[in-house]
């Protein structure tokens, strides 16, 4: 929530609505959300890149996905917990302006990554033998800059928008013709994501053998859980937006806060406790940071 100074032309973030009193507190689960989304994400990096095994579009799209919760982690976090902890509120609008920016563009990224992954399981389970022929690593990195150009075409973008048109003084159409561009956009994503699970269903039900269609819809678990822990939350936060006018303002922050900050800390305990590799690839990087120099070496005889 912003107070708009015109004069100073500078936003007064009020933390949580009639809450100031608990911010002290807030600021710790904040705070511990935080070291679990750097830690979680940047371990995820450091799995697959170090693991030559998981050198394979499924884990690069991983990477993007850990990069994107991680930008957006970044550009947001910093200044809630300033918020929480110090009291100091005020944000420049250019700051503010750039963060709401980043928001967006790391929320697209995001969804554009969860379209791409959907895309990926649908090949390797409809179509397992030219999945090497299809998702090659070329084709890989024209998907992945992709996201970051789609991301930049939105480049005149505000943080909580729907905020920023109850703020204005002017005519607000424009704003709210590009708030739906917004949904639109995801709504493409989520409609192709829905298709692709549709035909993976299809082809693993055609599947014979009980074991291997265990095994097929196992591989989508982790994807499955990833884009409810996304859309779960920006759909819900869009509905209290447009149908809560009146509920308490707590719950219009609790919302803004569940969609900006509980997908990057799910997203890497959701991957390391369903997929296999990257759980053996966590363990054996946890084996190595706790061996000690020189273990396993014998003695020096005198």
């Amino acid at each position: 929530t912003g107070i708009f100074h015109l004069r100073a032309l500078a936003f007064l973030l009020t933390g949580i609505p009639g809450m100031a009193r608990f911010h002290r507190w807030v600021f710790f689960p904040c705070c511990l959300m935080y070291l679990i989304t750097m830690l979680g994400n940047s371990t995820i990096l450091l799995i697959v890149r170090v693991n030559r095994r998981l050198h394979q579009p499924m884990y690069y799209f991983l990477s993007m996905l850990a990069i994107t919760d991680l930008g957006l982690t970044l550009s947001t976090l910093p200044t809630v917990l300033r918020v929480f902890w110090f009291g100091s509120g005020e944000i420049s609008f250019p700051v503010c302006l750039t963060q709401m920016f980043c928001i967006h563009a790391f929320s697209f990224m995001e969804s554009s990554v969860l379209l791409a992954m959907a895309f990926d399981r649908y090949v390797a389970i409809c179509c397992p033998l030219r999945y090497s022929s299809i998702l090659t690593s070329g084709r890989i990195a024209k998907i992945g800059l992709g996201m970051f150009c789609r991301s930049h075409v939105l480049s005149h973008s505000y943080c909580l928008h729907q905020d920023m048109i109850r703020l204005a003084c002017t005519d607000s159409t424009l704003n709210s013709l590009y708030g739906l561009t917004l949904v639109l956009f995801v709504i493409l994503d989520s409609v192709l994501i829905t298709l692709s699970y549709t035909m993976i269903i299809k082809a693993v039900v055609g599947i014979t053998s009980r074991e291997e269609q265990t095994k097929a819809l196992n591989t989508c678990v982790s994807h499955f859980c990833a884009v409810l822990v996304f859309y779960v939350p920006m759909v819900g936060l869009s509905i209290i937006y447009r149908y809560g006018k009146n509920a308490a303002p707590f719950s219009h922050a609790l919302m803004a806060n569940v969609y900006l900050f509980v997908p990057p800390v799910l997203n890497p305990i959701i991957y390391s406790m369903k997929n296999k590799p990257i759980r053996k690839g966590l363990l054996r990087l946890l084996c190595q940071t706790l061996a000690w120099p020189g273990h396993g070496q014998q003695p020096r005889s005198h």
